[in-house]
């Protein structure tokens, strides 16, 4: 084994260019990435001090091979009960770690092509959830509105609704994002810096403006916050949704006992739209998904587009008439 695969300050010295120089200098790549990144590695060092009884600062490149990588995912699934996809987004890490490796270190290149080599695992894809407009409507009206809390939900929901919006893109919205004129909208913060601005509704815009004033926000500052005027968290959202769903369901009692997330709402969104004869491209654009291939998703789960194509198709008691070739040379070809 080449000496410098052995040697720790090697490992440490690339793991700290990869994300000083590679992630963050090189590819300009958002803090949330590089969280994600540092998660795993903190993870992984951890996992590795555990098993093999070597401290971060005492691993060296030999250390770091596709046996260690193989027994941490299955360490994440069975003992921490990670799901697929969080133990595809860490093997992504530190397969983008070992690409890096490969290329500034040559004598570690067929080390790291083991690594590279450990295919993401494969995991069922359930069908889509969403509500219908009826239940999205009894939800948005669940919070009452004469109360602080509940003025500032029921513009939250209709801004998960009317924009697609991820969480994390809701979350992010501040005042001065809104932009309510004779075509309103809002400007969305979404992953790897990507903005993009969706239109509002006349109601939805009038509501905002309403509970700007109402609640005297600054453009600086979030436009659903908590009661301490901070942006509020995800298990905030999570909560507030679970309480209105509880309340909706005296209206619609088909939503008792569903678990509403905010993503379901943006499932919603997407099936709407889609129903009501939206190009899928526009979808795309909307919900800003980089490709349209992942708004695809949204057509397998549409019953009612099936079942019109199903009606579409003629009955099995229609006779149908045979192909006759016009020609004689197709009719050689069509004998053969």
């Amino acid at each position: 084994m080449n000496t410098l695969l052995e040697v720790p300050n090697e490992f440490a010295t690339l793991l700290q260019n990869f994300f000083a120089e590679r992630l963050m200098q090189q590819q300009n790549v958002s803090p949330k990435t590089i969280i994600a990144y540092r998660d795993t590695f903190r993870l992984l060092l951890k996992y590795a001090e555990r098993e093999i009884r070597k401290k971060p600062v005492q691993l060296a490149l030999c250390h770091f091979d596709a046996t260690l990588v193989l027994d941490f995912l299955t360490y994440l699934e069975v003992e921490r009960h990670n799901m697929v996809r969080s133990r595809n987004a860490r093997l992504a890490a530190i397969r983008a770690f070992a690409n890096y490796v490969s290329m500034q270190c040559p004598p570690a290149l067929q080390h790291m092509q083991k690594i590279l080599a450990i295919p993401m695992k494969r995991f069922e894809k359930p069908l889509l959830g969403f509500l219908s407009r009826e239940e999205i409507q009894a939800l948005i009206d669940a919070p009452n509105a004469s109360t602080w809390c509940g003025h500032r939900d029921r513009i939250m929901f209709a801004l998960l609704y009317n924009t697609g919006a991820r969480v994390s893109e809701m979350l992010g919205i501040r005042v001065d994002d809104i932009t309510l004129a004779a075509t309103s909208s809002v400007r969305l913060h979404g992953k790897g810096r990507k903005q993009r601005t969706v239109p509002l509704w006349k109601k939805t815009a009038a509501d905002i403006r309403c509970w700007v004033n109402y609640a005297g926000l600054r453009p600086d500052q979030p436009l659903v916050p908590n009661r301490s005027g901070l942006p509020m968290t995800r298990t905030n959202v999570a909560d507030r949704l679970a309480l209105s769903t509880i309340a909706a369901a005296k209206k619609c009692p088909q939503l008792a006992g569903r678990k509403i997330t905010p993503h379901v709402m943006r499932h919603t969104t997407a099936m709407h739209l889609l129903q009501s004869g939206v190009d899928i491209t526009v979808i795309a654009l909307w919900l800003g998904h980089e490709s349209p291939v992942t708004t695809h998703g949204y057509v397998e789960a549409d019953l009612e587009m099936k079942e019109r194509a199903l009606a579409s198709i003629a009955p099995l008691d229609v006779k149908r008439k045979r192909y006759r070739p016009s020609d004689t040379l197709l009719q050689f070809l069509e004998n053969l």
